[in-house]
């Protein structure tokens, strides 16, 4: 299997990439979902982290810190840094914001090695559906410091239409933020393992095929 065939079976065998009739937050009823809450385990934790690791070095993304936006970017932060270590032995720091500033001990925003002026920050993140934390996210970066964030990593590339826009949010964040997001896999990825066999779920090939053509972008 393809780098890309053995994360789209990754995350159905995790539970994470399920197929059924779903309701979205954007009110759009979706044949597939993705929920990277059910990523539990160490084991999967470790292996996720590979392929986080595997995008930033394949599209030679710099980083000085992997910034994980609070909560679920928090452990993606930290298992991508551990693995681009192991892997590749690149060591890069990890950072996390608070939603709330801490006002005793270290206090501050950021739990883990807060930004400084000329960092290259790559911000790590499961789906992108509206863009809404990258826009919570880069003004607190901003602030902390003169960086520069180089790039942004996602699992999925929904290629869907953002809520009032004919781009999606991934072209939405380059327009608005200057940031190139980058993704592990596509939906129309997810679509071809389906029809190659790699993962189960062909019985919604139709109504994925009709939802991309509806909801989808180039």
């Amino acid at each position: 299997m393809t780098y890309k065939e053995e994360f789209i079976k990754f995350m159905a065998d995790s539970g994470v990439l399920t197929f059924g009739d779903f309701t979205l937050k954007s009110g759009r009823k979706a044949p597939y979902f993705i929920n990277t809450g059910n990523y539990k385990t160490g084991a999967q934790l470790a292996r996720l982290g590979e392929f986080y690791a595997h995008c930033i070095k394949e599209n030679q993304v710099e980083a000085d810190v992997l910034f994980g936006p609070a909560y679920k970017g928090i452990p993606l932060c930290v298992c991508a840094a551990a693995a681009l270590y192991n892997v590749y032995g690149k060591d890069v720091s990890y950072c996390f914001d608070r939603k709330e500033a801490k006002d005793h001990g270290e206090g501050g925003m950021f739990v883990g090695r807060a930004p400084k002026d000329g960092d290259k920050v790559v911000i790590i993140e499961d789906v992108m559906t509206s863009g809404k934390a990258l826009g919570e996210v880069m003004p607190k970066l901003k602030a902390a410091a003169d960086v520069e964030v180089s790039g942004m990593i996602i699992t999925v590339d929904r290629k869907e239409k953002a809520l009032n826009s004919e781009k999606s949010a991934v072209e939405n964040a380059l327009d608005t933020y200057g940031v190139k997001v980058y993704s592990i896999v596509t939906i129309d990825d997810i679509i071809k393992a389906i029809e190659d066999g790699v993962v189960e779920g062909k019985e919604y090939l139709d109504k994925m095929l009709e939802y991309r053509k509806t909801y989808g972008v180039n």
